[in-house]
């Protein structure tokens, strides 16, 4: 059977952080999430002296401080992308090497990481293996269900905001306390997001369209099964 890559977008709060941990859990899928690998990068330097080489990545004969990525990454801003790139790159590159198939949530992000990182997922796993899904919420949705947001302490699930989940203290997947994202959920970050969002993300339909890429387009704004029944459909 052919590995496959499938890739989820939507505006933050959309639903594409639970809907990649589904259908992980579902179809035996590694879960990419630029979010997480991010924090695992900012947690390596966060003790370091300031002068500390591990502070700084040379790419391209462009010098990047790690530390500084982390606060424009606060502010709801997107890091730079070509230390992005260069994480995302190495990491699916190694995932294939381990054999796996792989689900990216809101991954790639700007037009930059597009045409990088999608040539070596077509080298990698074949165009026909790649599944592109858009989860579509209002600016009005986003902004209610960021504000209420929570995830838990010990695996950092993320949980849907709904009237189901609005009163949940506990993760139903690890049992863990559930606590709001600082910095990333309150209201002017998340405005800042949805900002970041809309001119540097959504172009990258204009790149998918004109370089043969399918993007089906899914209501974010339905229930959480009704939502992962619909992917189910459009992923084969």
């Amino acid at each position: 059977m052919s590995k496959k890559v499938i890739i989820l977008f939507g505006a933050p709060g959309a639903g594409k952080g639970t809907q990649s941990e589904l259908l992980s859990e579902k179809m035996g899928l590694y879960l990419f999430e630029t979010s997480k690998m991010l924090e695992k990068e900012f947690k390596k330097v966060e003790e370091m002296p300031k002068d500390a080489k591990e502070r700084f990545v040379e790419i391209d004969g462009e010098r990047f401080d790690i530390l500084n990525e982390k606060e424009i990454w606060k502010r709801g801003e997107l890091c730079s992308p070509p230390w992005v790139t260069y994480l995302t790159i190495k990491t699916l590159k190694d995932l294939h090497d381990d054999g796996s198939s792989i689900i990216m949530s809101g991954s790639p992000r700007t037009i930059y990481e597009s045409e990088r990182e999608m040539p070596v997922l077509v080298e990698l796993y074949g165009k026909e293996n790649i599944k592109i899904c858009l989860i579509e919420i209002s600016a009005e949705v986003t902004i209610e269900r960021n504000s209420h947001r929570k995830i838990c302490e010990l695996m950092r699930h993320s949980i849907l905001f709904s009237k189901e989940t609005e009163n949940l203290k506990l993760c139903p997947i690890d049992g863990s306390n559930l606590v709001k994202r600082k910095d990333l959920d309150d209201p002017e970050t998340i405005k800042t997001r949805l900002e970041q969002y809309k001119e540097r993300t959504l172009p990258l339909f204009d790149y998918f369209s004109n370089n043969g890429f399918n993007v089906k387009k899914i209501d974010g704004e339905t229930s959480v099964a009704q939502v992962h029944e619909d992917i189910l459909k459009v992923i084969g």
